[in-house]
């Protein structure tokens, strides 16, 4: 469905939704709440049904069930009403119940889907949040029905929907917080389950205002809810739900403001309502999901300077040191050292007839022969393009040498490539110093490409030793 679509569709939901509010109670709005709540989960059914069978599909599915039973509940209730009496306590709710934890199911299968391997932020954040809705709906909501000495049945299940809209708090908060794209279909999702939030916290709170027949012309309310979630499943972007996003995680500052807002919240509400063990449960459980998300963006912080260090000193296609840390190295030489400038024999030839992909194959295969070939002390180096440098302390001149040798050996082995072999070799150019030489470092690398380039001149394959 088009923007546009979407839009004249809504608009067509909240002028209904307005004729049904001013009918409500009467038969024939009645039966046309029934009826417009009917089309709503039939086009449900049938946006599920154009999504592949599939992961994608589970969650839309629950999301469309959700509505299904909540209606049952209702006409329920309305057949009872029509007969004559009221139904018993736990027959419609049953169904209106059931819809919430299926409703939250969904909306957790989705920020599951579209941030996979990246969700404990949202999850702490939202555990957060919910803890403070959590202990404000046991003071306010579920207390005062513990303890009015009504019948079993009387007594638990009205309870039973604030712990209910607690739990689909949390699932909605873990999209809204967790990283993704956030266009419509996003919006649509959460501003119907938040309107599902609000009508329920309406029909607890207001009545203490006003008449409870007025408060139920709310009612229809919900079915504008469910049209956004139909909106949202039919919408072109409906995947922006379900598929990883491209949105970069950041901390936005409403965020911490709410986060805060969450924590002050526990200790005033057990102040203000005296239950001292709910609060101090309330506020251990803030107080540790604060603390887990504090380690882990710490943590990540940690890990991504690591990596920015990391990659500031290292080449990105073979791992191995870049030229920073060899001038480091070189401006720290103190005693006897070696250095011997590698350049790839037949790279140009590899890349210009199989493409880069062989290239970059070459590069990594070389980088790992050259430090199978070195001591652990020594230092690998790609100075970039296929130019190499092999930084050895304390290496006599005979042992680079034979170190050049081997390297000449190693690097001449062919590379399987795509039932191919790619054949390349290499030239040297060595620069050995003892320990009395005061050369500057830069001399001897200088001194070491000079002799590479001698090498070249000789042919394939070939090693030159600076000033022999």
């Amino acid at each position: 469905m088009t923007s546009t679509g979407i839009r004249i569709f809504l608009g067509g939901a909240i002028a209904a939704v307005a004729g049904l509010m001013l009918t409500w109670d009467t038969t024939i709005g009645n039966v046309l709440y029934v009826l417009t709540y009917l089309t709503l989960c039939t086009m449900a059914w049938l946006a599920v049904r154009r999504i592949p069978p599939g992961p994608e599909r589970r969650p839309w599915l629950l999301a469309a069930v959700a509505p299904a039973l909540w209606l049952t509940g209702d006409v329920v209730e309305l057949v009872y009403y029509y007969l004559g009496s009221v139904p018993p306590v736990g027959v419609a709710d049953a169904f209106w119940l059931a819809g919430y934890p299926l409703l939250a199911g969904a909306l957790t299968m989705m920020a599951r889907r579209r941030a996979p391997n990246n969700l404990r932020g949202a999850v702490l954040d939202g555990l957060t949040l919910t803890v403070a809705a959590a202990l404000a709906s046991w003071q306010y909501l579920i207390l005062p029905y513990l303890g009015s000495g009504l019948g079993v049945a009387e007594t638990i299940v009205p309870p039973l929907y604030p712990v209910a809209s607690v739990a689909l708090l949390a699932a909605v908060l873990f999209i809204a917080l967790s990283p993704g794209d956030r266009g419509v279909p996003t919006g649509l999702m959460v501003g119907a389950v938040v309107l599902y939030l609000a009508i329920d916290v309406a029909y607890n709170v207001l009545p203490l205002f006003m008449d409870y027949t007025v408060v139920a012309r709310i009612g229809p309310l919900i079915l504008l809810g469910n049209a956004m979630i139909v909106a949202a499943c039919l919408h072109g972007n409906r995947a922006e739900l379900t598929s990883p996003g491209h949105k970069i995680r950041i901390l936005h500052p409403a965020r911490v403001v709410f986060l805060g807002l969450a924590l002050l919240a526990t200790p005033v509400l057990a102040m203000l309502q005296g239950d001292a063990v709910a609060g101090l449960i309330a506020a251990s459980l803030c107080t540790a999901f604060v603390l887990t998300r504090f380690t882990i963006a710490v943590r990540e912080q940690e890990k991504a300077q690591a990596l920015l260090a990391f990659q500031a000193r290292h080449d990105t296609l073979t791992g191995l040191a870049n030229r920073a840390v060899l001038t480091d190295e070189l401006e720290r030489r103190s005693g006897p050292v070696a250095v011997l400038y590698l350049d790839l024999d037949g790279f140009k030839e590899v890349n210009d007839s199989h493409g880069h992909e062989a290239g970059d194959l070459v590069l990594a295969t070389v980088a790992q022969r050259l430090s199978a070939a070195v001591r652990a002390t020594d230092l690998v180096v790609r100075l970039g393009g296929d130019e190499f440098v092999l930084f050895c302390p304390n290496l006599p001149e005979a042992e680079a040498v034979r170190l050049a040798e081997r390297v000449l050996v190693y690097v001449a082995q062919p590379i399987p490539f795509h039932g191919e072999t790619l054949d390349i070799g290499v030239s040297v150019g060595i620069a050995a110093y003892g320990p009395d030489d005061t050369a500057d470092g830069q001399d001897v690398l200088r001194d070491a490409d000079m002799a590479m380039y001698e090498a070249k001149k000789l042919g394939r394959g070939r090693w030159v030793m600076a000033g022999a």
